[in-house]
């Protein structure tokens, strides 16, 4: 009651009425769209920074304070500044200064530009302290790269030992299992062939694998058809499904409409660049778009105000020549 009160005592007593917009379009909506895709380009690639698993050592890196520091920061330097210009690189820390030498890579999904494998980079290193404190090991793994390190004799696992797995709750469709045994069957041959990052799609299902960076092409063969094992004993009719092995993994998804444009074949990257290409093309034409329609409510309002001076000089004329 007393909004309403409020609002009917103003109106009263206005002294003219309220003005009507004779702007032709919606700019409050168009503004809104043109922001909303302007913050569609981080959601696209958002994803690349999630976190996947993490593992941590029990044991803790000798020393204390700067003397197990050092080394960590001194790893993580050389790590980052080849992340620009290589999507894996592998290197060992001296130990000066009392610390313990320490072994440490990354890696990046292969199908990554240069600019989103650095971004991958430079997150999943601050993930190592901030998840693993001073473990004497820690592998951190996003959707979008990886990074390990290890003190140095910390013990060796076999490179087919499996680490993680996730599986989906969902069922394939009819003949699923087909299907993605051939999508197997391909990244299989994909990376045989001396592809260390292989996708491929089938029918209805779409599967990638990625093997470390400087394993031959036989052993990388070896390790994704143990992965491929692995997953059909772990997951078995999962509509999805993500292995990971110490020296390699394998990812798969069945779509039950088919797979989206641009999942379809190891060139993910360059369609999600073209993908980001079309929605900074967009943005920039909606944005253009908005600034015809802001200066053509400027010249609107101009000639508003000439019209509404006019008015007010009619009706002084009015009020000179009446009997008001």
């Amino acid at each position: 009651m007393g909004i309403s009160g409020a609002q009917h005592h103003r109106h009263r007593h206005s002294l003219s009425p309220p003005r009507i917009s004779k702007t032709p379009f919606p700019l409050r909506t168009i503004t809104l769209t043109l922001l909303s895709l302007l913050f569609l380009f981080p959601a696209v690639v958002g994803d690349l920074y999630s976190l996947v698993y993490k593992g941590c050592a029990n044991q803790t890196l000798s020393g204390s304070g700067a003397a197990y520091m050092q080394p960590l920061a001194a790893l993580s330097s050389a790590l980052t500044a080849r992340a620009a210009s290589a999507k894996f690189y592998k290197t060992t820390t001296s130990s000066a200064g009392g610390g313990q030498p320490l072994f440490g890579l990354f890696q990046c999904r292969g199908d990554l530009p240069p600019s989103d494998c650095s971004a991958c980079v430079g997150r999943v290193l601050l993930m190592w302290a901030s998840l693993c404190g001073t473990a004497a090991a820690a592998r951190v793994q996003l959707n979008g790269c990886y990074a390990l390190y290890q003190a140095s004799g910390f013990p060796q696992v076999s490179g087919t030992q499996m680490l993680y797995k996730t599986c989906g709750s969902g069922r394939g469709g009819g003949g699923f299992e087909v299907k993605r045994d051939t999508a197997f069957a391909q990244l299989q041959s994909g990376v045989a062939g001396g592809q260390g990052f292989f996708a491929t799609s089938y029918a209805s299902v779409y599967a990638m694998a990625q093997c470390e960076g400087d394993l031959s092409a036989g052993d990388c063969s070896e390790c994704v058809a143990q992965a491929v094992q692995k997953s059909e004993v772990e997951c078995g009719a999962a509509a999805s499904g993500q292995v990971y092995l110490d020296k390699c993994y394998i990812s798969y998804s069945y779509y039950a409409n088919g797979v989206p444009h641009g999942d379809n074949n190891s060139g993910g990257g360059a369609q999600t660049e073209k993908t980001v290409a079309i929605v900074v093309g967009g943005a920039a034409g909606v944005g253009f778009l908005v600034i015809c329609l802001l200066f053509a409510r400027s010249v609107l309002k101009k000639r508003d105000g000439e019209g509404h001076h006019e008015e007010i000089n009619s009706c002084r004329l009015l009020k000179v020549g009446g009997d008001w």
